[in-house]
């Protein structure tokens, strides 16, 4: 993986380095490395076909098989290239799901710390969110089965985030049946968002979850992107995954306008990555789990005090600073004190006053450069 300086990164001009001028940007999901190389032949080849017309069905096609060939790669998940369907990202996914599959009042359900968009989205659907928190042990998350099983109602959409943004848990098929029995006693339905999946570490296994039991695949519809494996957000394509032939066949008819929104830059990105990205994929997988073993040195040493779990996927860090006294919007104390800008745990339920989201997808010294600025700040004034 290339290093960027700061200096180069702010030159690039992306969100995460610009949207808080003077500071280390550390919050949007993001990553400081570019993409793979396949991805950019794929862009520079749709150029030169001047291929910015509305996609073509073989393009739709390609990514569809490209998708399929991954999943059964990596996952052994043998879905069918006609049970996917595109959005031009997960959350537009979400609403339709909400839209689609959900009655119009029914609550979603959240294992929290949660996402951030995981509250913002249902609202605007006029959807109320019940909070479940997590359990911090010693060593890992647990789920709270019987809060679950309490918070769930018929028609309630469980948004399960697997792996798990922004703890970095990578769900058992154990805990993944014992949730597919609950949300069957509940009549209830699942969005899965899978969007981190190819980022696990050695040690754990991602399960996609609509494949446990079959009633997990009748009651869910999974979303994931090339969007974070593959640092192409901004290319807008993901691919929406159905394991109930109905719910395929109403996402055809009624969400066409979701589905028709991907972008061809994106369809052919995708098609690109999950064909042809593994090699930097791993490449990128293991700098990552280099900066999360970082990550809980830089911790030990300097913050002796906050609470640190390792995360077994993604790239994103959950650091509890309610021992230093800094306030319940941490993020906005260190953004001024430190010159870093974190996510404010708070955007990821009640459960966060004190804590923060931490990025980790850049380079090992400006990972360094962050936790130092961060205990800097927390010493007392």
């Amino acid at each position: 993986m290339k290093e960027y300086t700061p200096a180069e990164l702010v030159d690039r001009g992306s969100v995460k380095w610009t949207t808080f001028p003077g500071t280390l940007g550390a919050f949007i999901a993001e990553a400081d490395f570019g993409t793979a190389p396949c991805v950019h032949d794929a862009l520079e080849e749709l150029t030169a076909k001047e291929l910015f017309t509305y996609a073509p069905q073989a393009m739709h096609a390609e990514a569809r098989q490209a998708t399929a060939e991954f999943h059964a790669r990596r996952y052994g998940w043998g879905i069918s290239p006609n049970d996917i369907d595109f959005a031009p990202d997960v959350l537009s996914a979400l609403l339709a799901t909400l839209d689609l599959f959900s009655p119009a009042q029914a609550p979603v359900v959240l294992l929290t710390p949660a996402y951030m968009p995981f509250f913002v989205a249902p609202a605007t659907r006029g959807r109320a969110v019940r909070e479940v928190p997590l359990i911090r042990t010693a060593d890992a998350w647990e789920i709270d089965f019987e809060a679950l099983d309490a918070a769930l109602e018929p028609g309630a959409v469980f948004l399960h985030c697997n792996p798990h943004n922004p703890v970095g848990k990578v769900y058992t098929r154990h805990e993944h049946e014992r949730i597919a029995e609950l949300i069957e006693k509940n009549d209830a339905r699942v969005f899965s968002d899978e969007i981190h999946a190819p980022l696990i570490f050695d040690g754990a296994q991602h399960t996609p979850y609509a494949t446990v039991t079959e009633a997990a695949g009748r009651h869910t519809i999974t979303a994931t992107s090339c969007s974070k494996a593959f640092n192409i957000p901004g290319l807008k394509c993901a691919q929406v995954l159905f394991t109930n032939p109905e719910d395929r066949d109403v996402y055809r008819d009624q969400a066409r306008f979701v589905s028709g929104a991907a972008a061809n830059p994106g369809l052919v990105a995708t098609t690109a990555a999950y064909r042809d990205g593994d090699e930097w994929l791993a490449q990128f997988i293991n700098y990552l789990d280099g900066n999360r073993t970082l990550m809980a040195e830089l911790v030990e040493k300097h913050l002796p005090k906050a609470s640190y779990l390792v995360p077994q996927g993604t790239y994103i860090a959950w650091l509890d600073l309610r021992a230093y006294d800094i306030g319940e919007d941490a993020a906005a104390f260190l953004r001024e004190h430190a010159k870093v800008a974190l996510t404010n745990g708070q955007e990821c339920g009640r459960v966060g006053a004190g804590c923060v989201r931490v990025n980790m997808a850049t380079t090992a010294p400006i990972l360094t450069e962050i936790v130092e600025r961060v205990a800097q700040a927390c010493q007392p004034r």
